[in-house]
């Protein structure tokens, strides 16, 4: 397979030597990046990029190739997937799709006109055997109605900072913590539920990150915790004084369509680490943690544990617990066939939709009701919305 990449950032570099250990035949033809982080570990690698260019259109011009990797900063992702699918290309983005509803809303405008087929979105946990897993326990039937659903993700006090000192430390950029780092934990529990978010609250701030906390005002000079995750475009060296606008904690409550409810709770300086959830049913329950690697599954009516299973990553160097690779794998066969995928680009947008409600729910101190955003979003997706306006003109 043949890709041509833009944004060839740490993600795509480390995805670029996945895909390449997968498939033999796996070739990086030319990439758009004027400053790509990504490009010394695949040099490293020996996996060849190609040639550099100086714009996507240049890139789609000068290659042919078989996908389109988008990679840049998630402002960047609406321009560039109208790009690849306005010249026709397939095009893999990742996540977040994008970075506001209003994108989102523009987003639905450009697939009612292109379709939505030709565009993947990187949210790699619905790769994941555990959540898999899941998945095939409740079509099993051994969960019943969902109920309710208690999820977290927590991240190491490491990769906290790195978050402080990232580009991603802007909201202008990364469109918000919730959206750009828990997009991934909310699409699985959307899909899950199997109905859209109507009602969101949310609560939250920044009381790690914040000067008082730094080691030197503790008397601690040891800093390398915090560096240990290299930082790329915008990178910066401060963290506890950090110029960043995004939290540190964040705790949302959410009500679904169908009555289903969920608390999600997110920290970024958790030293023992776990990305929970707990899906309660009418008959049973599901209780996993992606990074601690178990999946319990408990019948309610008998108290039976009906499922254990242990979960680990193939290697050292895997991310995403597995999930990575199992992405690769499927992306190449849609390449190749037209193999459906486990998430959609549709998924991604209301995932993002979701994780915008929060932060909206949070800086208002109020409830946010989804209704209308659904209506408008549908009305894009659809092409209703021009005969709305045809009407009422």
């Amino acid at each position: 397979m043949k890709v041509a990449i833009i944004g060839l950032g740490f993600r795509l570099g480390y995805l670029g030597r996945v895909f390449s250990e997968i498939d033999p035949s796996f070739e990086i033809v030319g990439y758009v990046d004027p400053a790509p982080a990504g490009l010394k570990g695949l040099t490293e690698e020996g996996i060849s990029v190609g040639k550099s260019y100086a714009t996507p259109q240049d890139l789609i011009a000068g290659e042919t190739f078989d996908l389109l990797m988008i990679g840049s900063p998630n402002h960047l992702h609406l321009e560039h997937i109208r790009i690849g699918l306005e010249a026709g290309l397939t095009v893999f983005t990742e996540k977040p799709i994008v970075i506001s509803t209003e994108e989102s809303l523009e987003l639905a405008r450009l697939l009612n006109k292109h379709g939505h087929d030709r565009l993947l979105v990187g949210l790699v946990l619905r790769y994941s055997p555990l959540y898999r897993d899941l998945r095939q326990a409740q079509a099993e039937g051994r969960l019943g109605d969902v109920v309710s659903i208690e999820a977290s993700e927590h991240i190491e006090p490491y990769h906290g900072a790195f978050f402080m000192r990232d580009w991603r430390r802007y909201g202008r950029y990364a469109g918000g913590f919730m959206l750009e780092k828990c997009c991934h934990d909310l699409d699985l529990y959307n899909g899950v539920v199997g109905a859209r978010p109507r009602f969101v609250a949310s609560f939250g701030g920044r009381k790690s990150f914040v000067p008082a906390n730094a080691p030197e005002n503790q008397g601690v000079n040891d800093l390398e915790l915090y560096h240990r995750k290299p930082s790329g475009w915008m990178g910066a060296e401060k963290v506890f004084d950090s110029d960043a606008d995004i939290i540190d904690y964040q705790t949302a409550i959410i009500e679904y369509e169908n009555g289903v409810s969920m608390t999600f709770h997110t920290n970024l300086n958790v030293p023992d680490q776990f990305r929970r959830f707990c899906v309660i049913g009418s008959k049973g329950m599901a209780e996993g943690d992606f990074v601690r690697g178990f999946l319990d599954v408990h019948n309610a009516r008998n108290n039976e544990k009906v499922i254990a299973k242990k979960y680990s990553a193939p290697s050292e160097k895997s991310q995403h617990y597995g999930a990575d690779e199992q992405m690769a794998e499927d992306v190449l066969a849609f390449v190749q066939t037209g193999a459906r995928q486990p998430v959609s680009a549709l998924d991604a947008i209301e995932a993002g939709i979701l994780a915008l409600a929060m932060d909206e729910a949070r800086l208002g101190h109020k409830v946010v009701d989804l209704a209308p955003v659904w209506a408008e979003y549908d009305a894009c997706l659809h092409g209703r919305e021009r005969v709305a306006q045809a009407k009422s003109a």
